[in-house]
């Protein structure tokens, strides 16, 4: 897949997602076989009005290269604005939001939202790319709803507009995250496509990018939920679609080092407070379906020291390794494969 100076064979990528894909789990992600990731999606109205918050999640580091920075918005004027800043933190690539499904984002008429508006849809995208030097590409939706699917003309207009390459869910924006992504849209996405198409929507595990791949043709493939307490994917799903031999599944160990090695860099990079209380929410996936694990999981999310609760990570790990002598540990294919109680989120 060649995206400007790009040119990844096959490439798996982190998909950009609200309160998940800051600093720390990005480089996470990397360490573990991300092709490319996506910052945050990031409002080109907070850019423009210069939010901390919002000019913070511009931040990377050259360790994540490749990397692309996603906004959103709804105007031309306010999308030129916020891609003439992103490009000053000098991402691979920038990427327009248009297929967010969230009352945040769709509710004040951008992402998924411009499903509707095909025409502004374009006039933001041709106004985006004439702005910067930068490649540009974008990621939306099948369409607004099953009676609504504007993909193909979609896919038209924004190769008209000068997009590099265009990242497809498989869902609608009503269908937000139920039911099963549908990969027959993508895969006739692909079939007319003159761009490189990036496949998107339930991939939980390194098979499902193989079939991704397979079924689809696309050029790339992009996870996001599936990735939550679970960077491991990324290594996984490259070593399965390059050889067909599978990874071993990470142990319990891998999974609560890999939570250590999230927390450290999420101190790193945010500060002890608020490092240690972002992280809160991930500890149920790194550590799902483990020996005893709600009562460990009770104790993370009440210590409010991150030393004490890298301490407490480590002596959960010795008793693992008691669980495992006594055959009291699960599989842990069938765990981390099991999404029925995923997050939903903003992606």
């Amino acid at each position: 897949m060649k995206i400007g100076r790009i040119d990844i064979d096959r490439p798996v990528i982190l998909a950009p997602m609200e309160d998940v894909t800051d600093r720390a789990f990005r480089q996470l992600c990397k360490r573990h076989g991300a092709d490319i990731v996506y910052t945050e999606f990031i409002s080109a109205e907070a850019l423009r009005r210069g939010v901390e918050k919002s000019l913070r999640k511009l931040k990377t580091d050259a360790i994540e290269r490749p990397f692309a920075i996603q906004i959103f918005g709804s105007t031309v004027e306010s999308m030129v604005e916020a891609a003439e800043i992103a490009e000053e933190y000098h991402p691979d690539y920038l990427d327009i939001n248009f297929g967010c499904p969230t009352k945040k984002v769709a509710g004040k008429g951008a992402g998924a939202a411009l499903l509707r508006e095909p025409e502004k849809m374009t006039a933001i995208a041709e106004a985006v790319v004439k702005a910067v030097t930068l490649p540009v590409t974008a990621k939306t939706r099948i369409g607004w709803d099953r009676e609504s699917i504007n993909i193909i003309d979609v896919l038209h207009r924004l190769e008209d507009a000068g997009i590099e390459a265009l990242a497809v869910h498989g869902r609608t924006r009503s269908e937000m995250y139920k039911g099963k992504a549908d990969w027959n849209w993508i895969r006739e996405v692909k079939q007319q496509a003159r761009i490189p198409i990036i496949a998107n929507g339930d991939i939980w595990c390194a098979e499902d990018a193989v079939a991704m791949f397979a079924e689809t043709g696309a050029e790339g493939v992009m996870i996001g939920r599936g990735s939550i307490g679970n960077p491991f994917i990324f290594e996984s799903a490259k070593q399965l679609v390059q050889t067909g031999v599978p990874l071993p599944p990470p142990d319990f160990r891998q999974r609560i080092h890999a939570a250590i090695d999230h927390l450290t860099l999420s101190v790193e990079f945010k500060g002890e407070k608020y490092g240690n209380l972002e992280m809160r929410r991930h500890y149920s996936t790194y550590l799902k379906a483990l020996p005893m694990v709600s009562r460990v999981r009770n104790k993370l999310v009440r210590e409010e020291g991150w030393e004490q609760v890298i301490q407490i990570l480590l002596d959960y790990e010795a008793e693992c390794e008691g669980y495992a002598r006594e055959g009291k540990i699960c599989d842990d294919t069938e765990s981390l494969n099991d999404h029925s109680d995923k997050l939903v989120l903003n992606y």
